[in-house]
């Protein structure tokens, strides 16, 4: 069983190469990825759940996103406006 972060980093580098238009079909992309191709279906299918427009080009021979998206998963600073409540943890 993957963690989460492993589970996470695989759906960024399968992000990655599908915007590269880079996969090639699913045994050499499997391959590529260090994992089964039942993982990488698997996978696949976790990320079309979070509304990812995925789906394979047979043209192309790849994975393609048939519309413009973006995939952030993890903490980012976010600037404060001068109203905003600071909350500051007590130890």
């Amino acid at each position: 069983m993957k963690t989460i972060i492993q589970y996470i980093r695989l759906m960024e580098r399968i992000d990655q190469l599908v915007r590269l238009q880079a996969t090639g079909e699913p045994e050499e992309f499997a391959m590529r990825l260090g994992i089964s191709k039942a993982t990488l279906y698997r996978t696949i299918k976790t990320m079309k759940a979070l509304n990812a427009p995925l789906e394979y080009d047979i043209t192309m021979r790849s994975f393609v996103y048939r519309e413009s998206v973006g995939f952030k998963f993890g903490f980012y600073e976010n600037e404060l406006s001068p109203n905003s409540r600071i909350i500051k943890k007590l130890y």
